[in-house]
């Protein structure tokens, strides 16, 4: 029969003092008395029946004994905080942030959470939503989409959605204008703006409207969503990101009376760090953008 193994507490009071060549600082490690970890070494020494130190006035030394001995619990104690570590992974939400501006969290990602957090209920998909650039290690973030041209040195970048403006207005807004309308139809109504007024110029010299105002319009920043919700108030006409208002238009809650869009240079990108996909609820995330994008 095997003998029993000593006591946890005194293999760790001697690992500790063996590390620190001292018992002053084992016991400021281990939160217990300078004599406690002595008494502990030394009833481990008297179980094995041999010496681990060499007790001199003003320092310790490892007997050869203590030596392997040490060297052997180090390693048995790395092995258990990882095996702890890995345990407690396993207990824990596997949490992915994403680093967006608001109106892309609230029109573009939110309309699809619900499907992702069904499909993947181990991870647990936040959002930081600001619009300033991020650094990705210093502020947790796995994932960022940036509004821009893609080029960001450094980093993997992919197209999510395209930056295309439309207009668009309540039901009830729409009928006032007629079916097929025209752009002019527009000089009588309010024009939501979400940033500054350019937007709108650039529409209706599109269209060739230049007889309409595009200065006219209450301004709603300092993104969409503003806008959005006014023209869903039946308060006016906006100009917003097709891929913002898609669940909008097919809900009816939103619709498009005119064909002609704006296309600009921006889209949205997907951007990361080249090693973030090592991890595997990352990829996840990753993918599942990309196809919702694929599918938009």
């Amino acid at each position: 029969m095997a003998e029993p193994l000593p006591s946890l507490s005194s293999l760790r009071a001697f690992e500790a003092a063996a590390r620190h060549l001292s018992m002053t600082r084992a016991a400021e490690e281990l939160h217990v008395t300078a004599g406690a970890i002595s008494l502990q070494v030394r009833e481990l020494e008297a179980n094995l029946g041999l010496a681990l130190f060499e007790r001199h006035p003003r320092r310790l030394e490892l007997t050869a004994a203590g030596q392997d001995y040490a060297a052997t619990l180090r390693s048995a104690f790395r092995l258990i905080r990882q095996a702890t570590d890995t345990v407690r992974a396993h207990a824990r939400p596997d949490i992915v942030t994403l680093s967006c501006t608001t109106g892309f969290a609230v029109h573009w990602l939110m309309p699809r959470l619900e499907a992702f957090q069904a499909a993947h209920p181990a991870i647990d998909l936040r959002f930081g939503t600001t619009a300033r650039l991020v650094d990705f290690r210093l502020d947790g973030v796995a994932l960022a989409v940036r509004h821009g041209l893609g080029a960001y040195p450094g980093l993997i970048s992919e197209k999510l959605a395209e930056d295309d403006l439309i207009v668009v207005a309540s039901p009830a807004c729409a009928t006032r204008l007629g079916p097929d309308p025209s752009a002019g139809r527009l000089a009588g109504e309010t024009l939501i703006h979400d940033a500054g007024r350019n937007d709108w110029r650039l529409w209706l010299e599109a269209e060739n409207a230049l007889d309409v105002d595009w200065r006219r319009g209450p301004v709603i920043a300092p993104d969409s969503n503003g806008a959005i919700e006014m023209a869903r108030a039946g308060l006016g006409f906006t100009l917003v990101r097709e891929s913002f208002a898609a669940k909008d238009l097919a809900e009816k809650r939103l619709v498009a009376p005119f064909r002609r869009s704006i296309t600009s240079r921006f889209a949205y990108y997907l951007v990361y760090p080249p090693d973030a996909l090592d991890r595997a609820s990352v990829k996840t995330v990753r993918d599942w953008l990309r196809a919702e994008a694929d599918r938009s």
